[in-house]
C-alpha cells in the first residue's frame, strides 16, 4: 500500500499513521468559501484556537484570495495581513506549526522573524525567489503545480493533451523538478511537501485525473500535500456551492490518505482529522483507540 516519505517540521514527524491536518486561516475578506473569510483580527485568533482543539497539527495563514475574482492586494498589504497575525499566534502558541500561504519573497522574507516552520508555495515558484528565502529560514516548502499559469489566474481552455493521463504526467515532472529545486536550495528532503494542487490550471476532469492517481505522486518520495477543502471540482462532481462540499470534500480526503497523501489543507478541521484517523486505522497504519468489541474481560471484583 503506497505510503508518502514523513514530513518533519518543528521537530513534529507526520507518516501514514499520524497525518497532518493543515487549518486553513485566510486573512481575507473575499475567500472563496464564506465560513473561512477572517479578516477580522478576532474572529481570526478564535479560528486558530477552534481549529487546535479540533485536531489541526498547522496553521496555514494567507492574506491573498487565490482566484482572480477578489481584490486586488499589494506586498504591503499582504504584510499587513498576515505578518501581526503570524506574531500573534507564535506568542499564543510557541510549539504550533506556522505556515504562511504566499508566493511573495518579499512577504516570506518580512515573515521570517516569527519563526516560519512553512512557505507554502501555491503558485509553482511564480517567484524563483521564494524557495531561497525559505531555505535561509530554515522552513519547509510546498512545491506546487498550475500548469505555468501566473498567481491569481483561473484556467481557460486547459489542455495537456489527448491522453488524459498526460495532465498526471505533467503533474509528476513538475513537481519532481520542483522539489529537486527545493533541494538544491538547502531544504531537507523532510520539509519539501509536494502538492498537486488540484483546481490550479485544470479541469474538473483534470483534478479528479490526478486526485486518482495520488499514488505515483507519493513515489516521488516527497510527503504529499492534498488541499482539496470545498473545492471546485468537488463542487462541479456534485453540482453544489461551497458551503454545501463537505462531503465530497471528505471523500475525496479519504481517497487521497488511502492513496498514501500524509498533509492535509482543510477549512473542516475535526471532520478532516476524523477521516484522516480513520482511514489510517483501516490501512492497518494506526491502532484503534479502543479494542474491547468481542474481547473477554475478567469480572469486577466483588466488594469487600
Amino acid at each position: 500500500m503506497p505510503s508518502s516519505a514523513p514530513l518533519v517540521l518543528r521537530g513534529q514527524r507526520f507518516d501514514a499513521g499520524r497525518p497532518a491536518v493543515m487549518a486553513i486561516v485566510n486573512r481575507t475578506p473575499d475567500s472563496f468559501f464564506s465560513g473561512n473569510r477572517l479578516a477580522d483580527l478576532d474572529a481570526a485568533k478564535r479560528a486558530v484556537e477552534t481549529d487546535l482543539e479540533a485536531g489541526a497539527d498547522i496553521i496555514d495563514v494567507g492574506g491573498v484570495r487565490a482566484g482572480q475574482q477578489g481584490e486586488p492586494v499589494g506586498p504591503a498589504e499582504e504584510i499587513k495581513r498576515v505578518v501581526p497575525f503570524l506574531e500573534w499566534a507564535r506568542a499564543a502558541h510557541p510549539e504550533v506549526i506556522l505556515s504562511l500561504d504566499t508566493w511573495r519573497s518579499e512577504v516570506a522574507r518580512e515573515a521570517g522573524a516569527v519563526g516560519l516552520d512553512l512557505v507554502n508555495d501555491t503558485w509553482a515558484a511564480a517567484d524563483p525567489d521564494l524557495v531561497h528565502v525559505a531555505a535561509a529560514l530554515g522552513a519547509g516548502y510546498v512545491v506546487s503545480h498550475t500548469g505555468g499559469l501566473p498567481p491569481r489566474t483561473d484556467p481557460v481552455d486547459v489542455s495537456y493533451g489527448d491522453d488524459p493521463l498526460d495532465v498526471v504526467r505533467d503533474v509528476i515532472t513538475t513537481l519532481g523538478t520542483g522539489a529537486g529545486v527545493a533541494e538544491l536550495s538547502g531544504i531537507p528532503r523532510e520539509r519539501i511537501l509536494v502538492d498537486p494542487t488540484l483546481d490550479f490550471g485544470k479541469t474538473t476532469a483534470n483534478s479528479l485525473e490526478v486526485l486518482r492517481h495520488t499514488a505515483e505522486v507519493v513515489a516521488l518520495g516527497y510527503p504529499v500535500l492534498q488541499a482539496v477543502s470545498r473545492k471546485d471540482f468537488v463542487g462541479e462532481a456534485l453540482d453544489l456551492p461551497a458551503e454545501e462540499r463537505l462531503e465530497g470534500s471528505l471523500a475525496a480526503t479519504a481517497v487521497a490518505a488511502w492513496l498514501g497523501a500524509i498533509a492535509f489543507r482543510a477549512h473542516d478541521v475535526r471532520a478532516t482529522r476524523r477521516v484522516l484517523d480513520m482511514v489510517a486505522t483501516i490501512r492497518g497504519d494506526r491502532a484503534p483507540r479502543l479494542a474491547l468489541r468481542g474481547v473477554r474481560r475478567p469480572p469486577a471484583e466483588k466488594p469487600g
